[in-house]
């Protein structure tokens, strides 16, 4: 059986965490800025963890190598 190819574009966007969960960036950041509170925006910056009821299919999917 050949080896699976990693979808490029979700290996730059999701990294595993020593608990085999996946970090991901939160959306939102990057332009309409003016209109969010700067409390919103702040806590925009940080990471967070996908959801474990998609977590499977994402690294099973995209990842195939997670």
């Amino acid at each position: 059986m050949p080896k699976l190819k990693t979808k490029k574009a979700a290996a730059k966007r999701f990294r595993i965490t020593a608990s085999d969960q996946l970090k991901r960036n939160k959306s939102n950041t990057q332009n309409i800025l003016g209109k969010k509170s700067r409390k919103r925006k702040r806590n925009l910056r940080h990471a967070t963890l996908v959801d474990k009821t998609v977590l499977t299919s994402v690294k099973k999917k995209l990842l195939p190598y997670a």
